[in-house]
């Protein structure tokens, strides 16, 4: 596998994942669709310095939805996988801290 950017695309920033963040102290990413629970828990634990105390994956099917001014213009949005990180209550990420 690669290394652990490669991992961890990028964090999804959603009304749910907001509140999730808020709340109950998890973080949700896009993951890279090859690595598992415990590639992306030792990836956050190293690059944000934080306890991971879960891990849930979720694959994210591919859609169809069609161009906003064309009815026969399909379009397939691919699929991807997300992972959802529970941390410790007294840990925090950074970089989600102050989106509202």
């Amino acid at each position: 596998m690669a290394t652990i950017y490669d991992i961890l695309r990028r964090p999804l920033v959603t009304e749910k994942s907001n509140y999730q963040n808020n709340r109950l102290h998890q973080y949700v990413f896009e993951v890279d669709p090859r690595v598992n629970r415990t590639q992306v828990k030792e990836a956050v634990e190293e690059l944000f310095d934080v306890t991971v105390l879960r891990v849930n994956i979720i694959n994210v099917p591919a859609k169809r939805t069609r161009r906003a001014r064309s009815r026969r213009m399909a379009v397939r949005k691919p699929g991807y996988k997300k992972a959802v990180v529970t941390l410790a209550p007294e840990d925090r990420i950074a970089i989600f801290e102050g989106v509202e």
